[in-house]
């Protein structure tokens, strides 16, 4: 399932963004992005996200920023005497000028910046919102790919009712009316037995009911509406579905296949391969479905 969303939210001196974005896969792979200092939102977050989503390659990216006036400025006086004095020692050995103090200042680690110590407290709050915009952004999400998914349903849907029309065809089709196998059954058996000196027309007779309940399709086509039913199950019942629809499409084809396997007339040959073309676009669909 594909989609996209955004959230954005404001606590305190903090602003950030949630960005959610999947696209299809076969299982849930998900891939959580957190700003150095908050890490520890990520065992939250990835149970959060477990629990709204079921499947799909799934990046979810936070972006946080503070405000730089809240930024606190200190002298790190250690380093500023041992500047001092690496200053003199150059003096005396040179006879420079003395260093000015704005150029001791300039020199890395005499004066450093930090955010202000935040109390378990405000951590905890800040958490807190942070999650809570997780949550909105996921639900985002869900609606988007929600959205793809009815349409994905109608798709779905009109494959389902091409396969069932194939089933009525083949189960219909005027080589499998009782006459018409028994004339064919005569033909065979009179052909062997006009060419064949010596074979036993009731040994023959037996053989050719054994060829003929080989290539009945009818289990198939009970299988196959079976699958139908069970599809329309799936789609009515609300719940993920598409690990289950995939396995289904992989007995439709199955079904299919033995069909086009037993058949000995040019209808049925035909029906069977149209048969087995929509169910190949029907697998390709299930596989984007959650």
């Amino acid at each position: 399932m594909t989609g996209f969303a955004r959230a954005d939210g404001v606590y305190g001196d903090t602003s950030w963004f949630w960005e959610a974005r999947s696209v299809n896969g076969r299982s849930l792979d998900l891939r959580l992005r957190l700003p150095a200092g908050l890490e520890r939102l990520e065992t939250e977050a990835r149970s959060l996200c477990q629990e709204k989503l079921a499947r799909g390659n799934c990046t979810v990216n936070l972006g946080v920023k503070r405000e730089t006036g809240q930024m606190e400025i200190r002298l790190n006086e250690a380093a500023l005497a041992q500047a001092r004095a690496v200053a003199e020692r150059a003096q005396s050995l040179t006879d420079l000028k003395a260093a000015r103090l704005d150029t001791l200042l300039a020199m890395r680690g005499v004066v450093e910046t930090a955010e202000p110590e935040e109390s378990e407290e405000e951590q905890a709050a800040l958490t807190r919102a942070l999650l809570g915009g997780l949550a909105a952004v996921l639900d985002q999400l869900v609606k988007a790919r929600a959205a793809e998914g009815e349409r994905l349903q109608r798709v779905i849907e009109k494959q389902l009712a091409a396969i069932e029309d194939f089933v009525a065809r083949a189960a219909t089709a005027a080589a499998r009316q009782p006459e018409v196998l028994a004339a064919r059954l005569r033909e065979q058996i009179a052909r062997l037995t006009d060419t064949g000196a010596g074979l036993d027309p009731e040994r023959l007779h037996q053989e050719a009911l054994l060829l003929a309940a080989k290539a009945d399709i009818q289990e198939e086509l009970d299988r196959l509406r079976a699958h139908l039913a069970a599809a329309s199950e799936l789609i009515t019942g609300g719940a993920p579905a598409g690990r289950k629809f995939e396995f289904l499409a992989q007995e439709f084809n199955r079904e299919a296949n033995t069909i086009c396997s037993k058949a000995s007339d040019i209808e049925i040959s035909r029906t069977g391969l149209e048969l087995k073309t929509v169910i190949d676009q029907l697998r390709e669909q299930v596989q984007n479905i959650e």
